[in-house]
């Protein structure tokens, strides 16, 4: 079991393209821990703004009587993937991993398995 720095390091250093990693609570919006990202891109104001995501996309689900659960939620820019996971792994509810890749360097199908891998490796 891998405590929040050492999955956040995890994912940064093993995820081929990430640039920035976040562990999150959507009910609060707060980053409860970051990694990497840059002086022209915040971690911590992106991770606020995704929770607004989450919300929205939980209250639709919701309004349209869905009974499934959000695996993770992707939005491409030209050159960024931004990948959103909810953690489902005991003591992660309320939580979600939020990664950020540069698209020329990354692999998308396997950083979903990496990150659900760390996923369940994770100790809350």
């Amino acid at each position: 079991m891998a405590n929040t720095e050492t999955a956040l390091k995890e994912a940064l250093t093993s995820i081929e393209g990430a640039t920035g990693v976040a562990l999150v609570d959507y009910t609060s919006g707060m980053a409860l821990g970051t990694m990497g990202g840059s002086k022209t891109f915040d971690l911590n104001v992106a991770a606020a703004g995704n929770t607004d995501v989450i919300r929205a996309k939980m209250r639709t689900m919701e309004m349209l009587g869905l009974k499934s659960e959000i695996e993770d939620i992707l939005i491409t820019l030209t050159d960024q993937y931004h990948l959103v996971r909810l953690l489902k792994s005991r003591g992660g509810n309320g939580l979600f991993l939020y990664l950020v890749l540069d698209t020329s360097r990354a692999n998308l199908a396997m950083a979903r398995h990496q990150l659900k891998k760390i996923e369940q490796e994770l100790e809350i």
